[in-house]
């Protein structure tokens, strides 16, 4: 295979099924990226079939699941980034803020004490704490639930699933360092609080 560089994304097959349709009949090279380097502009991939995609595109350029990076009728070959985000642990404080403020602002302590003791990035949107998965899910219940919060629901939802809530720097703080876990100390914008 002659040494190319990947500068550009052709199409994306989940938003467009025009791109289904091209693609039929090729041969197709999954390449399977982690959250941590789907969020960089250059990167090297290996493909399922282990080949090697050099991938670097314009700054500030994200992929995305299903994004098209090679598209070659005449070789009969294609190439299809995918994406595995992790699950997202999303809480409901919907169902306390009718209450006192007193009991909300407990509530809330509680749970950010909890989360905050275990070092998890969390995202608040509306009434929701978004909390990306770091651990095993069963370790996560069981903190949460060992804090017995009162009138909080939780539930386990698929990273792509809520993707579409948040804003880009909001998924950045979820899904960028996920799968290094040591960056989970380090984080210097844990005391910026952004004030909208």
């Amino acid at each position: 295979m002659e040494n190319k560089i990947y500068t550009e994304v052709l199409g994306n097959i989940n938003s467009d099924p025009q791109w289904a349709e091209k693609l039929k009949g090729l041969e197709i090279e999954e390449i399977f990226l982690d959250q941590w380097t789907a969020q960089k502009s250059r990167f090297l991939a290996t493909g399922e079939k282990g080949n090697e995609y050099p991938v670097a595109l314009k700054r500030h350029t994200q992929v995305a699941d299903g994004d098209i990076i090679e598209y070659n009728p005449e070789a009969g070959r294609g190439a299809i980034l995918r994406i595995k985000l992790n699950p997202i642990l999303e809480i409901d404080l919907g169902g306390i803020a009718d209450r006192p403020k007193e009991d909300v602002i407990r509530i809330a302590l509680e749970l950010g004490h909890a989360i905050g003791n275990q070092h998890w990035p969390a995202v608040v949107k509306g009434v929701k704490v978004y909390v990306p998965l770091t651990v095993d899910k069963k370790v996560m219940l069981s903190v949460l639930e060992t804090h017995h919060i009162e009138g909080i629901k939780f539930e386990f939802r698929e990273g792509q699933e809520t993707i579409p809530y948040l804003a880009p720097h909001e998924v950045r703080e979820l899904f960028g360092g996920a799968s290094h876990e040591s960056h989970a100390h380090v984080h210097p914008h844990d005391h910026h609080h952004h004030h909208h």
